[in-house]
């Protein structure tokens, strides 16, 4: 696999549909806590990967020469740092970094050092991504189908949004077209709503009324904390959600656009393609 492509989070949001994106097209080599949660495909193989166990490094590592880099919110910069520098001495050429909206204003958020731990070793693709529309069908779905509200502590504050099938795509455009290389994209949809647009958004979609909620910080940090969300979690919603507030979270551009040549999903598309996912349970 000299020319393979090794995935990490193959089974989250980006890596998974990643994965899929990439089968076929070129050799792939899928990382993952846990390998067998993912799915078999013609040209994908599976290996255990944790950035906190450097033992599992290099077997994931070896005979690749591109990485697409995506690491947790739970695991620290160290650590990510340490596994770029093993990347390094196994003879990775590429790597796209998943990253966030707006990192290179912020020196000390973790994507942002980790951004430029990688600028200067290697060839790079940053992928600074909007707000991912799967946060309303994971981490918020509950709220959503238990009791038809948005439950964000985000006040008037807008996001840009974006489908993670479309951070996908663009990162496999990224890892298979080098005239990519040695550049930043700001990755969003079409648009930037507020929370009570996009409950508007579910209503005319789910064909019944959905309310946005916006508790308050520690009603929303209780309400995550009862239902088990990890606390460093917790903390980083509760940062994302500030930022939306006073009105620094809004921005869209047409990178993803210009990179695959069509317009990425509206929050509309995305709710109506999961429509089964968002049905009431009252």
């Amino acid at each position: 696999m000299d020319d393979g492509i090794l995935v990490t989070g193959a089974t989250g949001r980006v890596g998974a549909p990643l994965v899929r994106e990439l089968a076929g097209d070129a050799p792939v080599r899928a990382a993952s806590r846990n390998p067998d949660s993912v799915a078999e495909r013609a040209g994908v193989e599976r290996v255990g990967f944790d950035l906190e166990q450097p033992e599992t490094w290099g077997p994931a590592l070896d005979g690749v020469n591109r990485l697409f880099l995506m690491f947790p919110p739970s695991v620290g910069v160290g650590p990510v740092r340490e596994f770029v520098d093993a990347a390094r001495r196994t003879g990775i050429k590429h790597v796209v970094c998943l990253s966030v909206l707006g990192a290179e204003k912020v020196p000390v958020l973790p994507h942002r050092r980790i951004e430029r731990h990688i600028q200067g070793r290697f060839d790079y693709t940053t992928l600074r991504a909007a707000y991912f529309m799967q946060n309303l069908s994971g981490i918020h779905r509950p709220e959503i189908v238990e009791r038809d509200e948005l439950f964000v502590p985000a006040g008037e504050g807008a996001l840009g949004l974006v489908d993670a099938r479309d951070v996908a795509a663009v990162a496999a455009v990224t890892l298979t077209e080098a005239c990519h290389r040695n550049r930043a994209y700001d990755v969003t949809g079409p648009e930037s709503l507020g929370f009570r647009e996009m409950a508007r958004v579910f209503s005319a979609e789910l064909d019944r009324d959905i309310a946005y909620a916006d508790p308050g910080r520690t009603a929303f940090a209780w309400q995550m904390y009862r239902r088990g969300v990890d606390p460093g979690l917790i903390a980083f919603m509760l940062t994302e959600y500030e930022v939306a507030r006073h009105g620094f979270a809004g921005r869209t551009t047409d990178d993803a656009e210009r990179v695959l040549g069509r317009e990425p999903r509206s929050l509309g598309a995305f709710v109506a393609d999961h429509r089964d996912a968002f049905a009431s349970v009252r």
